[in-house]
């Protein structure tokens, strides 16, 4: 990799450091003799077109202005040498200095939109390679490109017991029902835990690691709540700034459903029962 980095970013490399973090990819500290610094990672035997999609989604996280996002300086699949993705570093170590402007900004975000639901690329994205295919509604999107697949993994699997099953097919039944309003497609972060935004030493917030693509910007909300790290403020600045529609917080436990499964298929133990509880929450409301 370090050939294809000096060429792809036309400086030699004089210094690579392991970083720690990641569970599919290698990420290093680059410093190029133009004096640049870079944040690079690699990945042994990458799924087709795995890192030229974790760019595009970066790049349509960018695009709007309203979030800081790394910069993509270079990316290769590895169809000729080594995959990588090469990003602008981002100096870490502050602390978020004001959570309602963050809430602000993915409001604004969220609001850009995309012009369907999916990506128009198709790629898939997430661990367990997730469809994308465009959608005209989110029903659909979230029902055929999110529920139905990870029913499938986790039946085939074994991970979720036949009463939490029974339960799943019963919110994809009713998804027209437990769905709330219809809703024009949002640009999604797409994972947006709290791993997955960096905090500068100015306290600036930024995005990293993506599962973009076009959705229900509950979605996201849900995200951000399923495991913690973002503060009160961070959602009433959102609501003030892109108003949710009636219940949304009801709604939370359904749009956490697709993390939650993913994380039961992968990982097991707790996460069947938090599984079945986001199922039981969703019909019971």
């Amino acid at each position: 990799m370090r050939d294809q980095l000096a060429a792809a970013l036309g400086s030699p490399v004089v210094a690579m450091a392991r970083l720690g973090g990641g569970d599919v990819a290698e990420s290093y500290r680059v410093d190029l003799e133009d004096g640049r610094r870079v944040f690079a990672k690699t990945h042994r035997d990458p799924p087709a077109h795995f890192f030229s999609t974790e760019a595009a989604g970066l790049r349509w996280l960018r695009e709007p202005g309203v979030l800081p996002v790394p910069d993509v300086l270079a990316v290769s699949d590895g169809d000729d040498g080594a995959a990588f993705l090469a990003l602008e570093w981002i100096d870490e170590g502050g602390r978020a200095e004001d959570e309602a402007a963050f809430g602000r900004s993915l409001a604004r975000l969220h609001r850009f939109g995309l012009p369907t639901f999916g990506r128009t690329d198709r790629r898939t994205t997430g661990s367990r390679a997730l469809p994308n295919d465009p959608c005209d509604t989110w029903v659909e999107f979230f029902r055929e490109r999110r529920l139905v697949p990870l029913r499938r993994l986790a039946g085939d699997s074994g991970v979720l017991p036949d009463r939490t099953l029974e339960k799943l097919d019963a919110v994809i039944e009713r998804l027209d029902e437990v769905g709330g309003p219809p809703e024009p497609p949002a640009r999604l972060h797409g994972d947006l835990w709290a791993g997955n935004r960096i905090v500068d030493r100015a306290g600036r917030s930024w995005l990293i690691d993506p599962a973009a693509h076009g959705g229900h910007r509950e979605f996201d909300l849900g995200m951000m709540r399923l495991f913690g790290g973002y503060g009160v403020d961070a959602f009433a600045a959102y609501d003030d700034e892109f108003p949710l529609a009636d219940g949304w917080e009801q709604r939370i436990p359904l749009h956490q459903l697709a993390p939650l499964t993913v994380h039961a298929v992968k990982f097991g133990g707790g996460y069947a029962g938090a599984t079945e509880r986001a199922l039981d929450a969703v019909l019971t409301s």
